[in-house]
This record gives structure tokens, sequence and C-alpha cells, in this order.
């Protein structure tokens, strides 16, 4: 190509290579957040409900479907997008992280009974107020999670440009 551009593949080799995922933030009907617990993941013990994008999704149609395989829960529509969320690569993970928050909106109690969790994904189901889950959190994952209620509270969706794979 002329004038110094790269054919769109040799390109492609340049930019960034990122990972993206969705949650959906819940709350009960008091506003307190719900979170799961991973059995997988000590580093994150306690996480929104959502996953890694698949090949050719969009960040709804993966908060849809991680909800639905992660609580039995399917979110409501349409999609209301709360946070943008981004974190460098790390020790824990080669690339960059890219995420999308929706608001999930308000469970009931019984449709919080109701959960059915994804065993080989998360033990528990646990809904507390927001100071609480400080101490049960890092300090990075309890930020993103104070950023998302603050944009449910104003209705002015967040940004979390610190959510990288270092050290806490």
């Amino acid at each position: 190509m002329s004038d110094g551009w790269l054919p769109p593949e040799q390109y492609a080799e340049t930019v960034l290579k990122a990972t993206a995922f969705a949650c959906v933030y819940f709350t009960d009907e008091d506003d307190r957040p719900l979170q799961l617990h991973s059995v997988y993941s000590p580093a994150h013990p306690w996480q929104m409900v959502g996953g890694t994008m698949d090949p050719g999704e969009r960040p709804w149609e993966t908060a849809v479907r991680e909800c639905r395989e992660e609580t039995g829960l399917a979110p409501p529509g349409p999609p209301r997008l709360l946070a943008t969320v981004y974190g460098l690569p790390g020790a824990e993970w080669p690339y960059s992280t890219i995420g999308c928050v929706f608001d999930g909106g308000r469970l009931t109690t019984a449709q919080i009974r109701g959960i059915t969790l994804a065993p080989q994904e998360h033990d528990e189901v646990r809904v507390l107020p927001l100071a609480e889950w400080k101490a049960l959190m890092p300090p990075r994952d309890f930020a993103r999670l104070s950023a998302v209620e603050e944009a449910r509270r104003t209705g002015e969706a967040a940004y979390f440009g610190t959510w990288d794979w270092g050290d806490e």
C-alpha cells in the first residue's frame, strides 16, 4: 500500500488485543448489591453475574446468556448500560479487558431465593449493603462495585478504567 499504510491483516497484528465481558448488576428491593461467590477465582471472590463474551456475541447477548447460565434468571430489557470497565494486562492475564455492566434492576426476595447457581462457577449468592462488601472484596473490585452503584443511583453511566490485571 502507498503512503506507509499497511494491508489490513498486517495492521491488525499491531493493534491492541483484548478480551471482553458483560455483567448484570442486580440489587434487592432495598438496593443492596447482589454478588455471586466464585469457586474458581480466589483473587476475585465475589462477582457480579456475567462473564466473557463468546465470538460473534454482542455485549447484551453475553449478559443475557451468562445471567441465564449462572442464575437461571433472564435480565429485563431493553439493555441499560451502567458502566464501562477497562483493565490493562498484567501478571494474571496477558490481554487488556473491556466490559459492559448492565442494570438488571431490583429482585424480589422470591426471585433471589429462586436463583439456581452453576456449581462449577459459583457456590453462594449473597445480598449485603454496599459498605459491607468492602471487607469481602479486593479494593479494586469494591471500587468497581461502588462506581456501578453510583451510576445506578445517579443515572449517569460510569467509566471505571483501572480494573487492571496486576497486583492489588
